[in-house]
């Protein structure tokens, strides 16, 4: 069993309620941008839990993990903003 610290279970939380105000911005965003920008704060705020993991567990595969998963998130929000510029790919 995984003991977590009473601090990580703080940072868990705080992060928990940022992804939550992200999906609301992503289910009632008046525009696609807004939406998009929900999508990748999201997708931001995983990648820094990811990171967080990674510290607490003491293990350097999830922030390798974490960094790949940034790099493709940063290529798909540049594709989806070329998408809605509506340019060609």
């Amino acid at each position: 069993m995984i003991e977590i610290e009473p601090t990580y279970l703080i940072v868990i939380g705080f992060l928990l309620l940022s992804i939550i105000i992200c999906i609301i911005r992503v289910v009632k965003g008046p525009t696609a941008p807004d939406r998009v920008v929900g999508l990748d704060t999201i997708n931001t705020i995983i990648i820094v839990g990811m990171i967080a993991f990674g510290i607490a567990e003491k293990s350097v595969i999830y922030i390798d993990v974490a960094i790949v998963y940034a790099l493709l998130s940063f290529i798909s929000t540049l594709f989806i903003a070329k998408y809605l510029e509506g340019g060609e790919f």
